[in-house]
C-alpha cells in the first residue's frame, strides 16, 4: 500500500479534505507531530512521498518552531530520494526555504481569500492550470523571499508568490486546499494556536465559499495525482524483524 509521511504542526491542522480524497485512491498516511516532541523520520525509504502542513508560527520563529532545521533536512532527504514533496501554508514556506529562500517573521499573518494567477513560469504546469483564476484560502504566518532563479508558478492578487515548484516532484503552496470551515473553527479553539485576529470573519467567508473550495480542491488533487504520480508506489526498503532463537 502507498504510504505518505505527513508532518503536522498543530492539532487542528491536518490533511482533512485531501486525506478523504486520497484514501479513496488507496493512499495511506503516517503522521509525525514534532510539536509534541515526536521525532521526524531520518529516511525516505519507507515512504512514497512527503506532505508538510500548516502551522501557527512563522518558520523564522525558531522559539516556537525549533524543529524547522530538522524539517528542512527531511525535505532535502525526500527531494534527493526523488520522492514527491507537497507543502501547504507553513509547509509551502518550508519548501521555499529549503530551496534557498530567506525566511522572515513578517508579516505576522496572512489570512484571506485571494485569486490565484498563473505566471509565465507556470504555463503548461497542470497544477497551476487547475487553480488559475480560482479564489483560494491563503493562510500562513511569516514569509519566505524566494531565491534568485526560483520563479513562482502562481501569484496572489498582490503579485506575491503563491506557489513554487523547485523541481519536478516538489510543490510549495501558500494557499490551503485541505482546509474546511470546521478546521478554521478548531484553529480558533486550540489553546496553543496563534490564530490571526480576523479568523472569525475568515470563517464566515469560508462557509459562503465552501462549495467553490471543494471544487478547487478536487481539481487540484486530480492534477497533483497525475503530475506527481501519487498513485505510483515507490520502491521501499523492506522492514526486517530480528528473531533470536533460544539455546534449547
Amino acid at each position: 500500500m502507498k504510504n505518505y509521511c505527513v508532518v503536522q504542526h498543530t492539532y487542528s491542522e491536518f490533511l482533512a479534505l485531501i486525506e478523504a480524497q486520497l484514501e479513496k485512491r488507496d493512499i495511506g498516511f503516517s503522521y509525525y507531530r514534532p510539536f509534541v516532541g515526536q521525532d521526524l523520520p531520518g529516511s525516505a525509504a519507507q515512504f512514497d512521498g512527503l506532505w508538510l502542513l500548516g502551522g501557527a508560527w512563522p518558520t523564522a520563529d525558531r522559539e516556537n518552531n525549533p524543529q524547522v532545521p530538522d524539517e528542512l533536512s527531511l525535505i532535502d532527504i525526500f527531494r534527493r530520494s526523488q520522492r514527491p514533496v507537497v507543502g501547504l501554508g507553513m509547509g509551502g514556506l518550508l519548501v521555499a526555504e529549503q530551496a534557498g529562500g530567506t525566511a522572515s517573521e513578517e508579516p505576522p499573518y496572512v489570512a484571506r481569500f485571494t485569486t490565484a494567477h498563473k505566471t509565465a513560469a507556470g504555463e503548461g504546469d497542470p497544477v497551476a492550470e487547475a487553480v488559475d483564476g480560482h479564489r483560494v484560502l491563503q493562510l500562513h504566518h511569516g514569509s519566505v523571499e524566494l531565491p534568485e532563479g526560483l520563479e513562482p508558478i502562481m501569484v496572489d492578487d498582490d503579485g506575491q508568490w503563491l506557489m513554487v515548484r523547485p523541481d519536478e516532484l516538489t510543490y510549495g503552496m501558500l494557499f490551503r486546499p485541505e482546509a474546511k470551515p470546521g478546521m478554521l473553527e478548531d484553529i480558533l479553539m486550540e489553546g496553543d494556536h496563534n490564530p490571526p485576529p480576523n479568523m472569525g470573519e475568515l470563517l464566515g467567508e469560508a462557509r459562503m465559499e465552501w462549495n467553490q473550495m471543494q471544487q478547487v480542491t478536487d481539481e487540484l488533487l486530480v492534477a497533483l495525482v497525475k503530475q506527481l504520480s501519487l498513485m505510483q508506489e515507490r520502491r521501499k526498503m523492506p522492514v526486517f524483524s530480528l528473531q533470536i532463537e533460544g539455546d534449547g
